[in-house]
């Protein structure tokens, strides 16, 4: 008897095959910039279904390795990462996924919609890029903080092409060093401490526990100024070169691979996933570094320009994955043949699919509406967009990190025996997906982030006009959707002035991660409702479906087998 082998099909292409995703950029970039941009995304795309398929699983199969040691007993704390690591650096670099919104041939095509055209770049880059998203992320977010005014020149010049080039021979990327073991995300134990040098730069000493693409070329780190007081707004950012060739200290003529002298690192990470990232401990002793503004004034606000960034792309991540792990399990569903006939045409089993795809289309609209918000931010310096951005960047990351693990546990199932062995490649989803409720603030610290933003800033505002204009557009759509944004935005109003009232009552803080939540879920139904009514039949299905499901509790399943075809 001839043994047995499933073959499984290709998912569709990534750009061409996401009818949600061509449908949001008609509508926010216009049909001409949509047009501007298709052939951008398709590039794209090819690559992403050949050779950036192909590197991923290569990256993957080779992690990281750290080299303390010379041949001859020199510490030498080299990172050797794998070709497919490599391909998928040069990658971001040619398709310009850090670099398109600071471009002025992007900003002068899309104006502050650059942004926008960035989100779909990522949507289709993060899910095989062996999460190279991850030190894209934080390139994007140092670019942002050498933008902002205060920083000097001289060093913006220096760095600032660099970080936004095209070219992979000239492109370099940016780390992040801000956690350290003692404190964590409690950033006033930060122990790091800066000194200032007769040049003008500065001299790092500390310990951080947890630096990610620990291979770049510099990272943004936070540091104490000597004589700075306690608490964490008094903390600065600097930019610290990870090699001795970009390092004053080691002179001309240092090897390039070489760390910069003061730099150790102690080991790599090893990782429930995200295996093939590297990430480090590394130890700062009188490191090379420059301000990124002035030490001498409270520079935890700047550094947030870099964090804002940052949890954009892990929504983005989170929406991107979670559409891949769909387009996978769906592809593997029309293939599979069960009980006489395809997965896909089994009524359960299809509505697994369609609560997945409206899941996955609620993450998606939370994230392209904050990389929205974030352009006009960037181009504008719109005072209304930042301020709704103050309070949708903590709930859009917040609600897709834990939506995205949500999904990646249902589609590994999806796969039965198959997803649960690892050389299927399913069972990275599950294990890439759980760092992204941790990585730049768990839940529960974005939540308090979430109180602040309404009793400091006053950011619940332009959420709940929002919300208030969605509801009117759902009446001609859906009556009962309409009925059921206005109740939840009833709910949500009277929660907030108990919240304004009492700030600091033990139910008011207890309960932070349950009103960021139904913060969030009523902000993705307004912004599927916004998509329904500009014409996107599928946007208005999925918008009832995910009122019903996650904002009055129902159950969707009968629906969502109905729907699928469109949803998916």
């Amino acid at each position: 008897m001839a043994r047995y082998v499933q073959t499984v099909p290709a998912p569709p292409d990534p750009y061409f095959g996401d009818r949600l995703l061509r449908s949001w950029l008609d509508r926010r970039l216009g049909p001409d910039g949509h047009a501007a941009a298709a052939p951008r995304l398709a590039a794209l795309a090819t690559d992403v279904t050949g050779p950036l398929r192909a590197a991923h699983a290569d990256a993957e199969a080779h992690p990281p390795t750290l080299v303390r040691y010379d041949g001859w007993g020199a510490r030498i704390d080299r990172i050797e990462t794998s070709a497919g690591w490599r391909t998928q650096r040069a990658a971001a670099a040619r398709h310009a996924v850090v670099a398109l919104p600071y471009l002025p041939q992007a900003r002068a095509t899309w104006g502050a919609a650059a942004r926008v055209v960035q989100h779909a770049l990522l949507h289709l880059y993060g899910p095989e890029s062996a999460t190279f998203s991850c030190p894209v992320a934080m390139t994007d977010g140092a670019a942002a903080l050498l933008t902002r005014p205060e920083v000097d020149p001289a060093v913006r010049d220096q760095w600032l092409p660099r970080l936004t080039s095209t070219d992979p021979e000239r492109v370099v990327f940016s780390g992040q060093w801000m956690t350290e073991s003692q404190g964590g995300s409690d950033l006033s134990r930060s122990s790091t401490v800066a000194r200032p040098a007769a040049d003008g730069s500065w001299r790092l000493t500390g310990e951080k526990w947890f630096c990610s693409a620990a291979d770049s070329a510099l990272a943004v780190a936070l540091a104490r100024p000597e004589g700075a007081g306690p608490g964490s707004r008094v903390l600065a950012p600097f930019l610290v070169p990870r090699y001795a060739a970009d390092s004053p200290l080691a002179g001309p003529g240092a090897d390039p691979v070489a760390p910069a002298p003061g730099i150790t690192l102690h080991r790599l990470k090893d990782k429930l996933g995200t295996r093939a990232l590297p990430t480090a401990e590394i130890g700062l002793r009188d490191a090379y570094a420059w301000p990124l503004g002035d030490p001498a004034q409270p520079g935890l606000a700047r550094a947030m320009t870099l964090v804002v960034v940052t949890r954009l792309h892990n929504a983005a991540a989170a929406a991107a994955g979670m559409r891949r792990g769909l387009a996978y399990a769906r592809a593997y569903a029309d293939a599979r043949q069960v009980a006489g006939g395809r997965l896909s045409g089994a009524p359960l089993h299809r509505a697994t699919l369609g609560s997945l795809a409206v899941d996955t289309a609620g993450a998606f609209v939370l994230a392209g509406h904050a990389f929205g918000l974030l352009g006009q931010v960037d181009v504008g310096a719109d005072p209304a967009a930042a301020l709704e951005l103050r309070i949708v960047a903590p709930l859009a990351k917040l609600a897709t990190g834990r939506l995205a693990v949500a999904a990646a546990s249902e589609l590994v199932e999806c796969f039965g025996g198959a997803g649960y062995v690892e050389d299927t490649g399913i069972p990275r989803l599950l294990r890439d997906a759980q760092v992204l409720p941790i990585w730049e603030g768990t839940t529960n610290v974005l939540a308090l982030d979430v109180l602040r933003a309404i009793i400091r800033d006053d950011a619940a505002v332009p959420l709940l006009g929002r919300l208030d204009a969605a509801t009117d557009a759902a009446r001609p759509l859906h009556p009962g959707l309409a009925d059921t944004l206005a109740s939840g935005t009833a709910e949500l109003r009277a929660a907030l002035a108990e919240v304004t009232a009492t700030p600091e009552a033990d139910g008011v803080v207890a309960g932070a991660r349950g009103l960021a939540l139904r913060m969030a879920y009523l902000l993705a139904g307004a912004l599927l409702v916004e998509q329904a009514a500009w014409g996107d039949e599928a946007a208005e299905v999925a918008a009832r479906l995910w009122a019903r499901r996650r904002l009055r509790g129902g159950d969707i399943a009968a629906d969502a087998h109905h729907e699928l075809d469109l949803l998916c």
